[in-house]
């Protein structure tokens, strides 16, 4: 399961009502090969969804996973900074053995 912050969530809602995207687009949240660790995140609007994604809702926001990528995002939590050290969105992920500096990119 992958949830959102509160902080996650009232950025999420910032963002898609900037891009004049509907309630009903979720937030696809995958996992890609590549990165300084060897697996990237992917985050991105998504309306459609697949017969083989995860659905979870959490703080009322749609969330979609992919069966691959919810191998390795299971207990991940999706949370938004924008404080000195870094502005954007992070993932907090149990599942993660390291992770490279800038966020993005994790082992397991």
């Amino acid at each position: 399961m992958v949830t959102v912050s509160e902080i996650a969530k009232n950025k999420i809602i910032e963002l898609r009502q900037k891009d004049g995207l509907a309630e009903d687009y979720a937030i696809r949240v995958g996992v890609q090969g590549g990165g300084c660790s060897g697996l990237m995140y992917d985050l991105q609007f998504d309306a459609t969804q697949q017969p083989t994604d995860h659905v979870v809702e959490d703080k009322g926001i749609r969330i979609l996973v992919d069966r691959k990528s919810l191998l390795y995002l299971a207990g991940t939590e999706l949370d938004f900074s924008d404080g000195l050290n870094g502005k954007g969105f992070q993932f907090r992920n149990p599942n993660a053995s390291r992770t490279c500096g800038c966020g993005e990119s994790f082992a397991v």
